[in-house]
């Protein structure tokens, strides 16, 4: 990668790990499915009068949009609202890397490397440990919530390859703004049956200047710009060049968390985040001695087996 995309890569690292900081700021003073359905309003109704819409069937983007548009962001919310930090929400999120592997092995029947097997287990011990770490700091439901929306954000990765076996390339800044559109009636009606049309109207008369901006950086940073500059690395380098960057969100969400709210982790979630991380790392890059013998293959050092 040449020195300004890794600057771009790096960038996008930035924004994605604060944007949960920012989700919390939100929530503390706007009610979670309103906020949601402020967010893609902001993202879609601007976009689409710029980009084209993808020629694929309308299916593709009502799945895509009500998982990993709408389904995820709205267990997010509810998880940081009822006590989830934001710092472990961006690692726990994370485990949606194991759950793609694990839906399109069973759904799209695509093979897996046992290598990948490995850093399953090692994804799924460490989502384990960090659950057994519920208390006060992270509640449970919580936890659970934060699971659910890492396991609709990888149907929605599904949808995305299904979608690629269907022939020509599809312009995903385009797919991604227009299905923009398929969560905001759910987020509409989930926030007038459940928030009620009073806490709505007060939340948006009470917005602050503050707050109004960090909805904006949900919409235009973290998911138009974020996503712009993903996918212009994913067309020109390889995926594993580019994936494991996503790598270090956790990192700097924990680390925002921190400083901005105070969270602290307990030693088990430390443990847990680490496996967790060595798991999905095992995924991006293989194991140390199966990465080298490729190595070695390639450069004909070795015969293949």
């Amino acid at each position: 990668m040449s020195p300004a995309d890794i600057a771009l890569g790096f960038l996008v690292v930035v924004i994605w790990g604060v944007n949960f900081a920012v989700m919390k700021y939100c929530i503390e003073g706007i009610p979670p499915m309103l906020l949601g359905a402020l967010r893609f309003i902001l993202v879609a109704l601007p976009a689409i009068f710029f980009v084209r819409a993808p020629a694929v069937q309308l299916k593709f983007y009502v799945l895509y949009g009500l998982t990993l548009s709408f389904g995820q962001p709205a267990l997010l919310y509810l998880a940081i609202k009822w006590g989830m930090p934001s710092g472990l929400a961006s690692l726990v999120l994370q485990s949606q890397a194991m759950f793609t592997l694990v839906f399109v092995s069973a759904w799209l029947k695509e093979p897996c490397r046992p290598t990948q097997w490995t850093g399953l287990a090692l994804a799924a011990v460490g989502m384990a440990l960090i659950g057994g770490g519920h208390g006060v700091s992270m509640p449970l439901a919580g936890f659970i919530l934060t699971a659910l929306a890492a396991a609709m954000w990888a149907a929605g990765n599904v949808v995305t390859r299904i979608l690629a076996r269907h022939g020509a390339p599809v312009d995903p800044l385009g797919f991604v703004a227009w299905s923009s559109l398929v969560p905001i009636p759910p987020f509409l009606l989930l926030s007038y049956m459940f928030e009620g049309p009073a806490a709505i109207a007060s939340s948006l008369r009470a917005i602050s200047w503050t707050s109004a901006a960090a909805v904006l950086f949900l919409s235009w940073a973290a998911t138009l710009l974020g996503y712009a500059i993903w996918s212009r690395l994913l067309s020109r380098y390889r995926a594993g060049s580019v994936a494991p960057l996503s790598l270090l969100v956790p990192f700097i969400g924990l680390a925002v968390g921190w400083i901005a709210f105070g969270e602290t982790l307990v030693p088990l979630h430390v443990y847990g985040g680490l496996t967790l991380v060595l798991g999905l790392s095992i995924n991006f890059f293989g194991l140390p001695a199966a990465s080298l013998a490729r190595l070695r293959h390639r450069r004909g050092l070795s015969r293949p087996e």
